[in-house]
């Protein structure tokens, strides 16, 4: 069953760290883009980082420049995200998908395989 598994969403004050991880499964990732999408309540899905499937390309919203890292460990078949200085404005709903037309941007409409989601809670 090909499938995308995300995990390490919490919690956490703001200011504060969590890594997410993005673990596939029935398929090898070494040749996708990997993106990081994200929705908070009553808003529309928009993405967040993405990155190429060698790790030559990366892409970071704006929102999210100098605060997230997106790496990938394709030995393990992981991609993951990496998120410091988190903010309130980061509460929501994190999900990885394969992506189709990178770069320059990660476009939520050209995606494949979609995660669950692991929910991401930013508050004091």
């Amino acid at each position: 069953q090909v499938q995308l598994v995300e995990s390490g969403g919490d919690l956490v004050q703001p200011g504060g760290s969590l890594r997410l991880s993005c673990t596939a499964s029935g398929f090898t990732l070494d040749y996708y883009t990997i993106g990081w999408f994200r929705q908070a309540p009553g808003k529309e899905r928009e993405g967040v980082s993405c990155i190429s499937g060698g790790g030559g390309s990366i892409y970071y919203a704006d929102s999210v420049k100098g605060r997230f890292t997106l790496s990938r460990d394709n030995a393990k078949n992981t991609v993951y995200l990496q998120m410091n200085s988190l903010k309130p404005e980061d509460t929501a709903v994190y999900y990885c998908a394969t992506v189709l037309e990178f770069p320059p941007k990660c476009p939520v409409r050209a995606t494949g395989v979609w995660g669950q989601g692991t929910p991401v809670t930013v508050s004091s």
